[in-house]
């Protein structure tokens, strides 16, 4: 237990320091999005009354801007003080998912797993940028690991924690609000485990706990969930408009653009990833080849423990089952996004990809030691009061050697190469932090005109998305803090029907776009 808790301890202090370091410098700036988060939960903090749904945003991200509002009540509004959220939620998905991969697949298996998490370039990147989705996995793992609890313990304690942690994702984005399919999945997979394995009167003792269970479960994530749950029906048109801009369902070609998504959201793992500089070193796949070989290795190993238990015992495994029914439901959203392969929406699979990668690096341990046993005789240490085969002393060196690489390679790819890049600093609106600095050094008493000549960006409160970056620096995104301070933002329409006058200061805010 000692040794568990010393491996765990320095897993998330590698967490910790690939999320935090220099958090107030990398990425730079703000982009649109998290600037919108920023100046939403800016107006929550400045009315004192926390908003958790609304229906013009569907919801999306509400639980996550209310936390960024408290973090700025005590640490002032900044983007560090935003970032911090989400780089605590990151450190913590890696702590819950050793929790529910231990408890499913061993500690060994948890160890893995939540290493290649912890430095995986996919989760270090979101884990300190202003986005909701972030809270999507940490939300998941820790709901599937109570509920695990609740099923293997036939207590009611862990359905209601599960139900919490259910009922608090819908409060972060789409692609979670579809993953409670899964609770309807894993209890089935495992009553027909329960059924094979207990006598007939055992196995009615158990299906009468977890339906207990399972009915204060729903109770729970369903009063949780409920003010979400009618805001969206309230707003159910904003809602559909929303998701109209994101999705493919206006496309004229739309089996062809779903086939193409799903073409490439697969192959966006280990071959070509998402393109956007937000999201990604633009292009590159999701993980680093030898962690997507084994992460290819454990997807098929797990179809295939699923049909040989299938086979052998007459029920699906029930551990394969969550697992292969978590990566398809996950990926399932974002093939029909517009600008696929998203890593963003692919961020509630990333346990679960990893849980296959490590899965397929033991298996590679494993054959490792079998082969130098084969190669070489067998030599006995004692050590820890254990006999350890050197077969397994060189495997194990080796595989700490292979991780010690990955890690090093994803910290140089993300500290290094893809935060100096130039596109970084385009695609997180460095020009637009400059002008709001040099808003914030004008009197006052000058009137200044922020020309928001960007028509081709993504609209929000009437102006272009790049808006919302200097209303956020220069503290002006509600119309009684620009009449204060003199600032006024047109769009180029706005612009030229409007009087400027002649001791006006015009500031034109020009995106770029490669």
């Amino acid at each position: 237990m000692r040794r568990e808790w010393i491996i765990i301890l320095i897993i998330l202090a590698i967490a910790c320091f690939s999320r935090l370091w220099h958090l107030d410098l990398i990425p730079p700036s703000l982009s649109g999005g998290e600037a919108v988060n920023a100046n939403d939960a800016t107006k929550i903090l400045d009315a004192g009354k926390y908003n958790f749904a609304s229906p013009e945003t569907s919801g999306q991200n509400g639980l996550y801007t209310n936390f960024v509002a408290g973090s700025f009540y005590v640490f002032g509004k900044s983007a560090w003080a935003m970032r911090l959220v989400s780089a605590i939620a990151g450190i913590l998905t890696v702590w819950g998912l050793f929790l529910l991969t231990k408890i499913i697949f061993g500690r060994t298996i948890g160890f893995l797993a939540s290493f290649m998490l912890a430095t995986s370039f996919w989760h270090i990147n979101f884990s300190r940028i202003g986005f909701g989705q972030i809270l999507e996995p940490l939300l998941l793992v820790f709901a599937l690991y109570f509920l695990w609890h609740g099923l293997r313990n036939h207590h009611v304690v862990p359905f209601f924690i599960s139900g919490i942690f259910w009922g608090l994702g819908f409060y972060t984005h789409v692609s979670f609000r579809i993953m409670p399919i899964l609770i309807v999945i894993l209890i089935w997979a495992y009553l027909h485990y329960a059924k094979k394995h207990n006598e007939w009167s055992k196995y009615q003792n158990i299906k009468q706990s977890i339906k207990i269970g399972a009915t204060v479960m729903a109770i729970t994530a369903f009063t949780a969930a409920f003010p979400i749950i009618w805001n969206i029906s309230a707003g159910s048109a904003d809602f559909a408009g929303h998701m109209k801009t994101e999705l493919i369902f206006g496309s004229e070609n739309l089996l062809s653009e779903f086939l193409n998504n799903i073409g490439k959201t697969l192959t966006s793992f280990n071959f070509k990833g998402d393109q956007s500089w937000l999201h990604n070193f633009s292009g590159s796949p999701l993980l680093l080849w030898p962690i997507g070989a084994f992460f290819v290795v454990g997807l098929i190993r797990s179809i295939f423990k699923c049909i040989r238990m299938k086979r052998q015992h007459g029920h699906w495994s029930t551990a394969q089952t969550l697992m292969l029914s978590w990566f398809m439901l996950g990926m399932l959203p974002s093939f029909f996004v517009n600008d696929a392969p998203n890593s963003l929406w692919l961020l509630i699979v990333a346990p679960v990809v990893y849980i296959f990668a490590a899965e397929g690096m033991w298996w590679f341990y494993e054959l490792l030691s079998r082969e130098y046993e084969y190669r070489d005789s067998i030599h006995k240490v004692r050590h820890m009061h254990r006999h350890l085969s050197e077969s397994s002393i060189v495997a194990g060196f080796a595989i700490i050697v292979l991780l010690s690489a990955i890690a090093f390679v994803n910290s140089d790819k993300y500290l290094n190469k893809w935060a100096n890049h130039t596109e970084v600093y385009h695609a997180f609106n460095q020009t637009e932090l400059e002008i709001a600095q040099k808003i914030n050094r004008i009197s006052p008493d000058v009137k200044k005109y922020i020309l928001v000549n960007s028509e081709d960006e993504i609209i929000v409160d009437g102006l272009p998305l790049p808006a919302q970056t200097v209303m956020f620096f220069s503290d002006t995104a509600t119309e009684e803090k620009q009449k204060t301070k003199n600032v006024f933002y047109l769009t180029e329409k706005e612009f030229t029907e409007t009087k400027i006058e002649r001791d006006a200061l015009i500031i034109p805010l020009r995106r770029i776009v490669e």
